[in-house]
């Protein structure tokens, strides 16, 4: 599946959160690999896929057995950028995969390769 930029991709379709989310999360697969230990304190590495993304993160899945708040690396392999994460959310087992938010050190609207629609943007009622 090729990386389709947000000026690509019809915007009329994207729908703001302002009650919970601090930036607009978009449905992307990006190829990644993570970097870190398991919760028993062994290094892994595993290569995974985005599930949803934006600014501040991502939701994500991994194999590997992780606990909540612990740190991560996690590479683009498109791009080869990195970025410094945590696990601030567990969510669901599927496929023997957990499922996790991650939030980066800082936010980074550029780490992912779409442009995120600016903060004040709102959807246009018809």
């Amino acid at each position: 599946m090729a990386v389709t930029r947000a000026s690509e991709l019809d915007k009329k379709n994207w729908v703001a959160d302002p009650g919970r989310r601090r930036s607009m999360r978009v449905l992307l697969s990006v190829p990644i690999n993570v970097k870190g230990k398991t919760a028993s304190g062994e290094e892994f590495q595993e290569e995974t896929r985005t599930l949803v993304v934006n600014a501040h993160g991502a939701l994500i899945s991994l194999k590997a057995p992780v606990t909540s708040g612990q740190e991560l690396t996690l590479s683009d392999r498109t791009t080869q950028k990195t970025v410094k994460c945590k696990i601030v959310y567990l969510g669901a087992q599927q496929a023997g995969k957990m499922q996790m938010g991650i939030e980066f050190e800082s936010p980074s609207g550029s780490f992912w390769p779409i442009d995120f629609p600016p903060e004040d943007w709102v959807v246009p009622e018809n």
